[in-house]
């Protein structure tokens, strides 16, 4: 034997040898590692559905371990509350194969070199539960994956639903073309990242006495990127997207068509104050192929006192949110859940909060429409005073604008009336004409707004006890003053 291939020999053995007692190591670390994930995921899953009717837990049934491989059984058991009391459990079974650390050969033949503990290659297994979901994906496990942990602990897995074809009796079916997800989590699960993409998702569903329903989603996006807060909830950034849906309907199967709608969610932290902003997009709707429209709409909050936002929700959960069966409970607060909840309510006063309608806008092919809001709250000083002077004190600041478009109104008028059947266009533009004059007309006759060319118009900015409403100053008791005035008397 040569030098060269001599020394590439030995190369391949050492290595050989290490991955050997790497192996060795990693199977006999992995149960221990295994049972500690289990039990932080069982924990975490009791922290994130606490107040909801819905339990779930993860267990491992059983671990057949090898050198360089092990076999797990998991069960997954999910509860719900509200089917009632005689509902049975859902269970879900899995199957795992694990490649022991540190180079599993799944990585090495894909490039990947950096060691781990373990990947695992996960299935749903076949139950009668599940049976019927291996029928529509012609008997292949309907949901996999791979999981992959470092030796730090971390994780980063793929899952997948596999492609399904349903007919859910003789003339309903449903199609879906499959979801891949991935995402990556550190070792204590404080900071997780994942995105997932659906092409397609279509079900067609016929009944008796009533119209055929075409339901189409195509080329949905989800993503996130969240941190875990001191408080024991998740921050961060949250988007979801859906190219186009698309829906048949109704006696003249109408087809109603969305493209480009978007949602983003943001969450953040300052010390205890929570801030968080919500953003709904919708970029195109059209009815029968004629163009309706768009729409956003943006919310905002600002300085909310997260200790006492959760103490407030802890009441509402143990004392007013419904029962599993829609019963209200019946217990009244005791004197300390008062005492707590004003307490609470004052703490998030103090902090004064912000919120906001940043905007509302709707258009149409011949107007738009925008509505916006922002007010700022206060602690008041002392609650044993008048209603006027707390309010006072309470709402520091409130600025809030709106232009109605008459033409946008008659768009949308048109519309409604063409989903009660109405076709002749000539019609349709009378509908469109005298809904935006009727609604014109009660601005303007209530006195809550003015017309302006072809926009309805208001505005209202108060602060420090004073009201411009709609150009007219005024202190904050003429102001409700005023408006009790207006709505008691007939409309002119």
């Amino acid at each position: 034997m040569n030098k060269p291939l001599g020394v590439l020999v030995g190369i391949v053995v050492i290595a050989g040898a290490l991955n050997t007692a790497g192996a060795w190591y990693t199977g006999t670390k992995l149960e221990g590692v295994l049972q500690t994930s289990i039990q932080e995921a069982n924990k975490e899953l009791a922290s994130q559905l606490q107040g909801t009717p819905t339990h779930g837990s993860v267990e491992l049934v059983s671990l057949d371990r090898h050198l360089y491989s092990s076999t797990a059984h998991y069960r997954v058991k999910v509860e719900d509350d509200s089917a009632g009391p005689d509902a049975e459990p859902v269970e879900l079974l899995f199957v795992a194969d694990i490649e022991h650390g540190p180079l599993p050969w799944s990585r090495l033949k894909t490039f990947k070199w950096m060691p781990v503990m373990a990947t695992t290659t996960y299935a749903l297994e076949k139950t009668p539960f599940t049976e019927k979901w291996f029928a529509a994906a012609k008997d292949q496990s309907p949901l996999q994956g791979q999981v992959t942990l470092s030796y730090n602990r971390s994780v980063e897995g793929r899952m997948e639903f596999l492609p399904l074809e349903v007919a859910l009796d003789e003339n309903s079916s449903l199609s879906f073309s499959g979801m891949t997800m991935e995402g990556t989590a550190d070792a204590d699960g404080q900071n997780l990242k994942g995105k997932g993409y659906m092409d397609h998702f279509k079900l067609h569903a016929v009944s008796l006495n009533k119209p055929p329903l075409l339901v189409e989603l195509n080329g949905l996006t989800v993503a996130s990127d969240l941190d875990k807060s001191e408080f024991g909830f998740f921050l961060g950034q949250n988007f979801l997207g859906l190219s186009e849906s698309r829906i048949t309907f109704g006696i003249r199967q109408s087809l109603l068509k969305v493209n480009n709608f978007e949602y983003t969610g943001s969450t953040s932290a300052n010390g205890k104050l929570l801030s968080g902003r919500l953003d709904y997009k919708v970029g195109d709707v059209s009815l029968n192929n004629n163009p309706v429209g768009s729409a956003q709409l943006v919310l905002s909050a600002s300085s909310l006192d997260i200790p006492a936002m959760q103490a407030m929700l802890q009441i509402y959960q143990t004392k007013f949110q419904p029962k599993a069966d829609g019963a209200l409970p019946a217990s009244e607060l005791t004197p300390a859940e008062q005492v707590q909840l004003q307490t609470s309510l004052d703490t998030l006063l103090a902090g004064k909060p912000q919120m906001a309608v940043e905007k509302l806008a709707v258009k149409t092919p011949h107007g738009e429409s925008e509505f916006n809001l922002a007010m700022a709250l206060a602690q008041p000083a002392a609650l044993d005073q008048p209603p006027v002077e707390i309010t006072k004190q309470l709402l520091t600041s409130l600025v809030a604008k709106l232009q109605l478009s008459k033409p946008m109104i008659a768009d949308l008028a048109g519309v409604q009336a063409q989903l009660e059947g109405q076709t002749d266009p000539q019609t349709l533009a009378q509908v469109g004409t005298m809904t935006s004059d009727m609604v014109g007309n009660i601005a303007v006759g209530t006195g809550l707004a003015k017309v302006e060319g072809n926009n309805i118009v208001a505005s209202l900015d108060y602060a420090a006890g004073q009201v411009d409403f709609n150009g007219q100053k005024m202190s904050l008791e003429d102001f409700i003053t005023q408006m009790t005035q207006r709505f008691n008397a007939p409309i002119q």
